[in-house]
């Protein structure tokens, strides 16, 4: 099983943003990050996620994505469901946000065993706080690793 550590940065929001990710594949740990000039702390954690599963593409190991974001652990897991069936519309009939970030997500997972994991932001998960400061210093300095 390969675990992804997902992160998502915004300085304002919308404001400059950055995104991280890191995992260990075939004995070695491998982080990417980027950003966004105009965005939102949300885009930046679903970007993160879907970066990390598009550099997995090909890889058919069962995979856990862990976030500290609740809006993207249970968005996917969960809320995505209905807003499908519901032709991407909240239960309060409103248009999904980050739509376009949402059906690219849920293509790259189709096909795929990811299991959607939660961890507590600024903790003592050291793995967390990693991607935390490569999005924050990606968003900070205007980098990316590729």
């Amino acid at each position: 099983m390969i675990k992804i550590y997902t992160d998502g940065s915004c300085l304002g929001n919308p404001g400059t943003g950055g995104w991280a990710y890191s995992l260990k594949l075939k004995n070695k740990n491998i982080a990417h990050y980027g950003y966004e000039k105009e965005t939102t702390n949300n885009r930046m954690e679903l970007t993160a996620a879907i970066k990390a599963l598009e550099f997995l593409k090909e890889n058919e190991e069962e995979i856990t994505v862990i976030t500290d974001s609740n809006y993207l652990k249970y968005g996917i897991s969960s809320w995505i469901t209905n807003w499908k069936k519901n032709n991407w519309k909240t239960a309060n009939k409103n248009l999904v946000k980050n739509q376009d970030l949402w059906m690219t997500l849920d293509e790259l997972t189709i096909s795929k065993k990811v299991n959607w994991d939660w961890v507590k932001a600024h903790s003592i998960d050291k793995f967390n706080n990693t991607v935390d400061e490569l999005a924050r210093n990606a968003a900070e300095n205007l980098i990316q690793s590729f």
